[in-house]
């Protein structure tokens, strides 16, 4: 989880900062992320897919092949990675040109977007070279060393931004675009630690020179694994997209509400993703080492953690959100305090679905730990598609209910999302694994995958 806290960080010092800056620099965060996060969840599901492969061959105790799986992720993802960041690079303006923006926000927020997805696109190498660093790491269960190299990032990014935002000293005053910068900069500084932890150390898998020229066979196992994954996110990425098509309708208050109420909400539902990521972990281990029962007390324990925690968590934001807004969003002009006031109904709002949220993301790790990624994609897709976004479209606009209907939508999509899926979690049908104990590499597809009804 502190992982995902230090991930949280970037976003929120970046935040802070920007809205120091103006709220329409906020609101250029709100459009860019989407389109941001749609085209990256590719090699998401592929980094994904390698941790969980790692894993289970950990826990079987194939150690060789952990490693080999472990330099075929690494491999494949970075010629993944340069393919996305030209793609997104060259997209950047035809994909701002889809949203159907209110006249303000497309003169005001638009082009500031641009500005920061362009230079975000170009360093898409150095973030996804930290994003596979990371997923091995975990998939061997070393969660303290990726940690280390996260403070590492922050602190670079922290010391940037402002330098790189306002043009302290002798750096340009570049705006939204410095935000971007530093955010690459300091990823940068992190895959480098990480590419030196895994091979100048051994605390990691151990990945021979050889294993980084992808190989069919393993690449065939990563895609047919990821595949599934990178729809669950590009599904979600391309929801939030159309979400924030709609929030882009109205006025730069709203939409830079939008941005900072979903940030906010990253970092109170951060035990959430962290126990997901757990549950890829200790889910994968376990079934590797036949211990379902062990796998099935671990799910039960983090679902029992998340919903205390998050219960806590909804009751503060829901009882003082404006001073938590305020904090990052100082009202310093009209569109700044209306902003806030958007802001903090969001919050209250949302605060209402944290425990479901937490319940569902505890269950897609467990799912996709299992090596059960299909079910993830479905379960993923019906709380997004089938729920969020038609209630936001119905209750915004023919209901009338406007901002506040885009509120209520993403309650009611955790809050169904849960109950589906903890449903489908109590089935039992997941308690198997994808690899067989000290199989090599080749052959941890010659048993049929486990079940995804």
């Amino acid at each position: 989880m502190a992982i995902q806290l230090l991930q949280v960080a970037y976003n929120l010092v970046d935040t802070v900062w920007l809205g120091r800056l103006s709220a329409d620099a906020v609101g250029a965060l709100s459009l860019a992320f989407p389109l941001v996060f749609l085209v990256i969840a590719v090699g998401g599901g592929f980094t994904a897919a390698g941790a969980i492969l790692v894993a289970q061959h950990t826990g079987a105790g194939g150690e060789r092949a952990a490693g080999r799986i472990a330099g075929q992720t690494l491999g494949f993802v970075g010629l993944v990675a340069v393919a996305v960041g030209a793609f997104g690079f060259l997209a950047t303006g035809p994909l701002l040109a889809l949203l159907p923006a209110d006249a303000a926000t497309a003169e005001r927020v638009i082009p500031l977007s641009a500005d920061y997805m362009r230079v975000f696109f170009l360093g898409a190498p150095a973030l996804f070279g930290f994003f596979v660093f990371t997923a091995l790491m975990r998939g061997v269960g070393d969660t303290r060393t990726p940690l280390v190299v996260m403070v590492l990032s922050v602190v670079v990014n922290v010391a940037l931004d402002p330098f790189l935002i306002f043009g302290w000293g002798p750096f340009p005053a570049w705006g939204v675009q410095g935000a971007a910068v530093a955010t690459v900069a300091s990823r940068a500084v992190a895959t480098v630690a990480g590419l030196y932890v895994l091979f100048g150390t051994e605390l990691g898998p151990a990945i021979e020179p050889r294993d980084l020229i992808p190989q069919p066979g393993p690449v065939r196992e990563i895609v047919e694994l990821g595949v599934p994954t990178a729809l669950e996110q590009s599904g979600t990425a391309l929801a939030m997209v159309v979400a924030t098509a709609m929030v882009a309708t109205f006025p730069p208050a709203v939409v830079a509400a939008y941005g900072l109420g979903n940030r906010l909400l990253s970092l109170v539902t951060l035990p959430a993703m962290g126990l997901s990521q757990a549950m890829d972990t200790a889910v994968g281990q376990n079934l590797g080492a036949a211990e379902p029962e062990r796998a099935t007390r671990a799910v039960k324990l983090g679902l029992v953690l998340v919903v205390g925690v998050l219960a806590v968590v909804a009751v503060v934001v829901a009882t003082v959100p404006e001073p938590i807004v305020s904090v990052f969003l100082p009202a310093r002009s009209e569109t700044a305090v209306a902003t806030i006031d958007y802001a903090s109904a969001y919050l209250r709002i949302a605060s209402v679905a944290f425990v479901f949220f937490g319940a569902f993301q505890v269950a897609m790790g467990t799912f996709r730990g299992a090596g059960n990624t299909t079910t993830a994609l479905g379960l993923s897709l019906v709380a997004l598609w089938v729920v969020r976004l038609p209630a936001t479209y119905l209750l915004a606009f023919p209901l009338g209910w406007g901002p506040a209907g885009v509120w209520t939508a993403v309650a009611l999509g955790d809050i169904v999302g849960a109950v589906v899926a903890v449903a489908w979690l109590s089935r039992g049908t997941w308690k198997s694994a994808v690899v067989d104990a000290e199989a090599p590499v080749s052959q941890t597809r010659n048993v049929p995958p486990p079940s995804d009804d």
